[in-house]
């Protein structure tokens, strides 16, 4: 079907005759049902009215030049099939059912009250996708195959200006006010290219762990989409602009996305839900609020690239990666950003891998949350953009490779550059900049590493003089519930433990252990105090855990040493949310957080204060040294001992300064 005309977009798609809307494609006209329980609703002339107890079920797509749904009215559609309602080519009225419906709430009806303009009523077929036990019935304006684009599924009143053809649209305007509703939904292996989409959705999506009310998704093996010079600007609960998912890539460049918050249901949990099918808010114990991230990179083997883009959002996080697995996500001289003083840049999970060069992050909160990853953070020179064009098959032309000016990362984080709530490593290097406005590197007890090479001008700068801070998990667990469609509420709580930790009888502070927390310098200066506060001995299962670091030609200036943490409250529920992770060190002697340190060849370290360490090894021509006017002294196991260049020491290190 072609239309054309200064009033709507130029459409091209392959004809795809389904039994029933051929059947009454030639009357567009509505079939007036009356049930039992139910009167007919009334067709007069270009005008639809649907009274109180009245259904009108339409078999094929209806325009009309006004109507009205009165509170209790009905518009249906036969079952296979969906309904949506555009005004003036924009899609509007769909509300969701409550989230307690017993089906997550997945379903939309046309909200009463009275509709003037150009009216479409489109009767799709249904693109009803599962996630865990429960359906959602997506609806969009655009579905796109292996075979092109499928109207049969599509809303073709919803795709306002442009052309669109089936491997490409170019210079479409999507706008949306209802909710639930998808712009464009790529599938099957197809190949697409969104050229200048705009983009604007306000109302709430319901799961951004499918997408679910999402702008753009792309899904399914072999499926490639591309957005170029894309505008997208959403304002709703999970009503996210960009969805990667199962193993396919999508690629966005050029391109502008902002995500704000929405109005949570009534009837979600006050304090929120872990349970992905129902979670609409980002999890408190994270130390964040918010219930919007703009884009999610979901499945397994899924690539999400970003280059020379802005990806915002008001809060809770600008990239995700969410319930998927070795995935991998890029940014290449791209902007991302929080614009609510809440909220980090990125999300790591499942063994993804993530790519950040030339990259300027500007978050409320972290540049990164990590849950098991890999993350590098440095340049976009010529020869690394050119490698992942090359390895992630991104696309870009000689002439837009020439194009990308090289750049060096730079990160300003209100509070941390990296979360660690699971191993996994952190590379910086190159000229990156890291800014922070508390602790640099902040790690829950898990065996998370940041290796940071200066020899190219990277710089480590800790707003509240902890670069690196290894502690017991506060993160409250969520708790089981019953008798609601959640399994789980958030309303779990931290207690701080009291007294002092009973030392373990076999754990081993004193040489490296494969679940040692890890940082390697290498030419750098840093000023700045590095921490071990976990308490070990079996609280929480964990017997201890050591802060394992190592300085090449490098310079620090600080304390480094065990410590005893402590929370400015002693519980933690959702209402002391931004209480997580802030804690207060006093240097304490090692018991089950053994602190090595290894100054490699041309190290110094300037001892700022009392520290404590299990170990201490020093390269030939590595120094310990004061401050000026000062002097650093060393005991071992309680005895005076020289400090001297080529040695190792082990046992209870006490340096003092005087």
């Amino acid at each position: 079907m072609t239309s054309t005309g200064t009033q709507g977009p130029e459409v091209t798609y392959r004809a795809r005759p389904r039994a029933l809307l051929v059947a009454v494609a030639a009357a567009m006209a509505p079939t007036l049902v009356a049930p039992a329980s139910a009167h007919a609703a009334s067709k007069a002339g270009n005008r639809i009215t649907v009274g109180s107890g009245e259904t009108l079920e339409l078999t094929g797509t209806t325009t009309a030049s006004r109507l009205t749904i009165a509170e209790g009215g009905v518009i249906a559609v036969p079952d296979g099939y969906r309904l949506t309602l555009t005004v003036n080519g924009v899609e509007t009225g769909a509300r969701l059912a409550e989230l307690t419906d017993g089906y997550g709430g997945a379903a939309t009806a046309i909200a009463a009250g009275t509709y003037r303009g150009t009216i479409v009523l489109s009767v799709a077929e249904a693109n009803d996708l599962a996630y865990s036990d429960l359906t959602f019935p997506f609806r969009q304006a655009i579905y796109v195959d292996a075979d092109g684009v499928d109207e049969s599924k599509s809303v073709p009143s919803e795709v306002r200006g442009g052309k669109v053809t089936d491997t490409a649209a170019t210079n479409i305007q999507l706008l949306s006010n209802g909710e639930a509703f998808n712009g464009v939904y790529v599938t099957g292996g197809g190949t697409y290219t969104l050229t200048d989409p705009k983009i604007a959705f306000a109302g709430n999506g319901r799961c951004d762990f499918i997408g679910y009310g999402a702008c753009v998704v792309g899904t399914g093996a072999g499926t490639t989409l591309v957005l170029d010079g894309a505008t997208i600007s959403n304002e709703g609960v999970v009503r996210t602009a960009v969805v990667a998912d199962a193993t396919a890539h999508v690629i966005v460049k050029n391109s502008t996305l902002h995500c704000a918050d929405g109005i949570v249901p009534d009837e979600y949990p006050t304090a929120g839900t872990g349970d992905t099918r129902y979670m609409i808010t980002v999890p408190w114990m994270l130390g964040l609020s918010g219930n919007v991230r703009t884009t999610n990179l979901l499945g397994t083997s899924t690539k999400a690239s970003y280059i020379n883009s802005t990806i915002s959002s008001e809060k809770w996080g600008a990239l995700s990666v969410d319930g998927g697995s070795y995935c991998t996500l890029t940014a290449i001289n791209s902007t991302i950003a929080n614009t609510g003083g809440q909220g980090y840049g990125s999300y790591a999970i499942g063994n993804v891998t993530e790519h950040f060069l030339g990259c300027t992050f500007d978050v409320g909160d972290y540049a990164l949350i990590h849950w098991g990853a890999s993350a590098h953070y440095g340049d976009s020179t010529k020869a690394a953009v050119a490698a992942l064009n090359t390895s992630l098959e991104l696309g870009l032309t000689t002439a837009e490779l020439n194009k990308l000016p090289v750049r060096s990362t730079e990160v300003t984080a209100g509070r941390f550059m990296v979360l660690w709530y699971a191993a996994g490593s952190v590379t910086i290097d190159g000229g990156t900049q890291v800014n922070t406005g508390e602790t640099a590197f902040m790690c829950k007890a898990v065996a998370g590493s940041v290796t940071v090479d200066g020899s190219d001008g990277a710089a480590i700068n800790s707003g509240n003089g902890v670069i690196f801070q290894l502690m017991d998990t506060d993160r409250p667990s969520s708790v089981s519930v019953s008798g609601k469609p959640w399994k789980t509420e958030t309303i779990g709580t931290y207690t701080e433990p009291t007294g002092s930790p009973t030392r373990s009888s076999t754990w081993v502070t004193t040489s490296a252990q494969s679940t040692d927390a890890k940082g390697t310098f290498t030419d750098i200066d840093l000023k700045g105090d590095f921490y071990n506060s976990v308490w070990g001995g079996g609280i929480g299962s964990l017997q201890g855990q050591n802060l394992n670091l190592t300085f090449t030609g490098s310079a620090v200036q600080g304390v480094i040493s065990a410590t005893t943490a402590r929370h400015s409250v002693s519980t933690i529920t959702s209402a002391e949310y931004r209480e997580i992770s802030e804690v207060t060190n006093t240097p304490s002697a090692v018991v089950n957080n053994g602190v090595l340190v290894t100054l490699g060849a041309g190290s110094t370290w300037t001892v700022r204060g009392t520290s404590y360490l299990s170990a201490l090894t020093l390269a030939s021509d590595a120094t310990v040294t004061a401050p000026s006017g000062k002097t650093v002294t060393l005991t071992v196991n309680g005895t005076a001992t020289p400090i001297t260049p080529g040695t190792s020491y082990t046992g209870a290190l006490t340096l003092t300064v005087a």
